[in-house]
């Protein structure tokens, strides 16, 4: 039997990407950015073609990549945050709502939206996923748990496969 096969790539040459990233949590935000610029930069994209936009906080960031998206700007986004457990249940309405809304956003406007929101119960987790502790992908050869980078990765991954799809008819 033979059937097509649709792969995304990691080159970013040419790709216009937008970065929204929240200002609550700052520090660990701060790192999944550093590590989005980075993986971007290694797959080709240039840092004029980059536009990083700070808002408040997490529940900021659907309306923000909604905007975004619409405005014809970007090829992909990245929606970056940090939302830490505390005592309330203030945490699961602030998950839900920031993550389902990037999605939202993504099927809405078939614009690839990457979530790098880290959802934790701890900042010593967060630290993990942002690259800020022992072992974490902070430093060359050690395992690669951040989420910035993934998210980077996963963003361009995207923009290639649905390039890929149109093409292929």
């Amino acid at each position: 039997m033979s059937y097509r096969v649709i792969e995304g790539t990691s080159d970013g040459s040419g790709l216009r990407i937008g970065i929204i990233a929240a200002k609550f949590n700052h520090e660990i935000v701060k790192a999944l950015l550093d590590g989005a610029l980075e993986v971007l930069s290694e797959s080709g994209v240039t840092a004029s073609d980059v536009t990083v936009i700070w808002v408040p906080g997490a529940l900021e960031l659907p309306l923000t990549a909604a905007v975004l998206a619409d405005s014809g700007s970007v090829d992909g986004i990245i929606g970056l945050g940090c939302v830490i457990r505390g005592e309330t249940a203030h945490f699961d309405h602030i998950c839900r709502e920031s993550i389902e809304g990037l999605s939202t956003v993504s099927f809405e406007t078939g614009v690839p939206v990457a979530v790098g929101v880290l959802t934790v119960g701890s900042v010593e987790q967060a630290h993990v996923r942002a690259g800020l502790a022992p072992g974490s992908g902070g430093a060359k050869g050690e395992e690669d748990l951040h989420r910035g980078k993934e998210a980077a990765r996963a963003c361009i991954e995207m923009i290639n496969i649905l390039r890929a799809m149109e093409d292929s008819g």
